[in-house]
């Protein structure tokens, strides 16, 4: 009778230490030095242009910051997503998911950071980008290649530790 409990108690013990790690962020990508996927999603915004490929394949680095406004770790990393945008980062979002009266009142509560806002209601974008869970937010080349996968909230460490570096590396030779 202890056995079986105490074999229960070892793997939930397992399993909790496996949430503790840190590497959860260095999940591999397909999608690194790859085109980005191709996608076509309507606007969020009736008056607003929507996002493709297309407009990935634009000169510059540029983000593509996948969000929802049910995600509260997109709450957290709002405002790093807003200084990287004021600072002449171009950021362009896909919201995940969601009902874009929600999304809408999200962004006007915390501000709009986006370029260009595209609406996956459905999901099926965020499957093409292999997308675990929101927030993820990938950087760009100017020739529309995935060159970085940040999974998970942005904290105000990562821009200097882990997105700026990548920018400024694809920069020099964009």
């Amino acid at each position: 009778m202890l056995a079986p409990g105490l074999l229960a108690l070892l793997v939930m013990g397992g399993f909790f230490l496996g949430l503790l790690r840190d590497d959860v962020q260095d999940l591999p990508s397909a999608l690194i030095d790859r085109p980005a996927p191709e996608f076509s999603l309507d606007p969020l915004r009736a008056d607003a242009p929507g996002l493709s490929t297309a407009d990935l394949k634009a000169p510059g680095v540029k983000l593509v910051n996948i969000w929802a406004s049910w995600c509260g770790p997109c709450r957290v990393e709002h405002p790093q997503i807003e200084a990287m945008a004021a600072e002449g980062i171009t950021v362009h979002g896909i919201n995940y998911k969601d009902a874009p009266a929600h999304a809408e009142r999200f962004l006007v509560e915390l501000g709009d950071p986006y370029t260009l806002i595209g609406a996956d209601e459905s999901g099926r974008a965020g499957i093409e980008w292999g997308v675990y869970g929101v927030p993820e937010t990938f950087v760009i080349d100017g020739d529309g290649r995935v060159i970085y996968k940040h999974i998970g909230p942005i904290m105000p460490g990562d821009i200097e530790e882990k997105i700026r570096p990548v920018i400024e590396a694809a920069s020099g030779r964009s």
